[in-house]
């Protein structure tokens, strides 16, 4: 099977197709398919994505829900030697459109579901062609082709390692998501060294609990087809019995984020030796408290649990601590369990607040092969590099201090950004879109904790506006994660001695907001 080996990020699937062809390589409910044919009809689709686009480079959105159709979207594409974009269904057009047009899109692939959107979202966009399965719906002013009416390809193609194979976007300060390209080799780099960290066999079973525009999905799926094992979807519904599901389905591998560890344990799914069947427990994209690795130990005694670290620009994580009993509690602070050692061959350095080379606490900087070059749009650009000793650096904007044996514990972040449900949000983002409702003349979102994770309140100025209208009118332009629950109408928003927004002071409200809620509903 040729290409096994080579730089490109579809190769992990080669692999698991030679060692595990008849295997289910992707099951969602009661639906599955095999590599074998998950092979064979990512070859007819990319033939499809080769004669609609046969230009390079390719960009391919993949509109779909989480299922069959979107992973093999997302092979094909890959095997097309295009550049995946994968776009969710329920994020708002104007949303999606920002990215279609970010991206330079020659042709967006959508499932059944998706095609209601299309009218709305292409409008604008005569360059696009539109691949769908089934029959071929016309949707002016775009071209819409079939994937199944054009010859499949021989063979996937080949690309090089610094050819992009993913965007992904991030929150953006100014209301624009930030789009961050993943190159061939940075997945290589990372696979590899998951490879040797990690046993994962083709007899495993993968828990797919993010959604595919998230970064750490590329973990799920690239790590269970590099294997030749099982990628499963994990519904809501089974979060009401996770052991149960977990034993039914023969999962062995669990990847969320900390948020689901409070969940699993609010349905009494926690409890001793619960989950016997886990061999890998990861969690990543919010800080993960030791009390609830703890908890989640227990219930998987078998499992080895982990927390994982990494934005997006570092290609999905970088870093990783392996939780103990007896060993981490004594590196964490602040209750929280480090984030870890970085990976080999990325040097990293801490920046003081004069943007000094710091050797205890300090700004994460890191450089290395997992980094992108660059967002698409170089005007992102600013502030998050640095040009030092000859290396590109990735200001990641994280606080970090370093801990016995080399690892870094987390101790917070140093911008506006936050970390809601494992979506790196910037504050500034939800401001600018308050600011565009009726009503609204100025607002400022902060965070407070409630029932074990962060959540969004907002305080404005202008006119009241019922919560639930405002909240309505955000999610015309922000996805649900980001839409918060609570708002407070304010005279005027409090200013420090400096004349600046007294954030502390909102913190403290939002706290006793959220705090007087939560009384009232016990």
């Amino acid at each position: 099977m040729g290409g096994l080996d080579g730089p490109a990020l579809h190769a992990r699937f080669l692999r698991g197709l030679h060692t595990s062809p008849g295997r289910e390589a992707v099951r969602v409910g009661s639906d599955a398919i095999t590599y074998e044919a998950a092979h064979r009809t990512a070859l007819r689709w990319a033939g499809a994505i080769v004669a609609a686009a046969p230009g390079q480079p390719r960009a391919v959105g993949v509109l779909a829900a989480k299922g069959i159709p979107a992973c093999t979207g997302i092979l094909a594409a890959l095997y097309s030697g295009s550049t995946v974009v994968p776009l969710r269904p329920d994020f708002p057009v104007a949303r999606t459109r920002q990215m279609l047009d970010a991206t330079g899109l020659t042709a967006l692939l959508v499932d059944e579901q998706s095609r209601r959107l299309l009218p709305e979202l292409v409008a604008g966009q005569p360059d696009l062609t539109v691949l769908t399965p089934g029959r071929a719906v016309g949707v002016e002013p775009v071209r819409t082709v079939p994937l199944d009416g054009v010859r499949a390809l021989d063979a996937p193609l080949p690309v090089s390692p610094a050819d992009t194979a993913y965007v992904l976007f991030t929150s953006g300060s100014t209301g624009r998501p930030k789009s961050v390209p993943i190159s061939h080799g940075s997945t290589r780099h990372y696979f590899e060294l998951l490879d040797a960290r990690y046993d994962f066999t083709a007899q495993d079973v993968f828990s797919q609990t993010f959604d595919l525009n998230f970064d750490c999905a590329l973990f799920d799926l690239f790590c269970a087809w590099g294997a030749g094992a099982t990628a499963l979807a994990v519904p809501l519904q089974a979060y009401r019995d996770l052991p149960g599901f977990v034993a039914a389905s023969g999962m062995s591998v669990w990847f969320s984020t900390p948020s689901s560890i409070s969940l699993v344990r609010r349905t009494g799914g926690l409890g001793e030796a619960a989950m016997p069947g886990l061999r890998w427990s990861f969690f990543a994209g919010e800080a993960l408290r030791c009390a609830d690795a703890a908890d989640w130990q227990r219930a998987a005694p078998r499992s080895v649990v982990e927390n994982l670290y990494g934005p997006t620009e570092l290609t999905v994580t970088v870093a990783a601590h392996r939780w103990s009993a007896e060993r981490t509690p004594a590196l964490a602070v602040n209750g929280v369990v480090p984030i870890g050692a970085i990976h080999e061959g990325h040097p990293h350095l801490l920046l003081d607040e004069d943007g000094e080379e710091s050797r205890t606490e300090g700004e994460l900087c890191v450089a290395g092969p997992q980094t992108t070059a660059g967002y698409l749009d170089p005007g992102d650009d600013d502030g998050r590099f640095l040009e030092r000793s000859g290396r590109r650096w990735y200001r990641t904007g994280d606080r970090v201090r370093r801990v016995h044996g080399g690892e870094l514990a987390y101790l917070g972040r140093l911008d506006g950004q936050v970390q809601i449900q494992g979506w790196r949000v910037e504050l500034a983002e939800i401001d600018h879109a308050l600011r565009g409702c009726a009503g609204v003349a100025e607002a400022v979102t902060v965070t407070a904790r409630a029932d074990g994770r962060d959540e969004l309140v907002v305080f404005y100025t202008g006119v009241p506006v019922p919560p639930g209208q405002l909240a309505k009118d955000l999610t015309r332009v922000l996805p649900q994660g980001l839409v918060p629950r609570h708002y407070r109408h304010l005279t005027d928003i409090p200013l420090n001695s400096n004349r600046k927004t007294d954030r502390p002071t909102l913190r403290s409200l939002a706290a006793e907001l959220i705090g007087s809620r939560e009384q009232g509903t016990r």
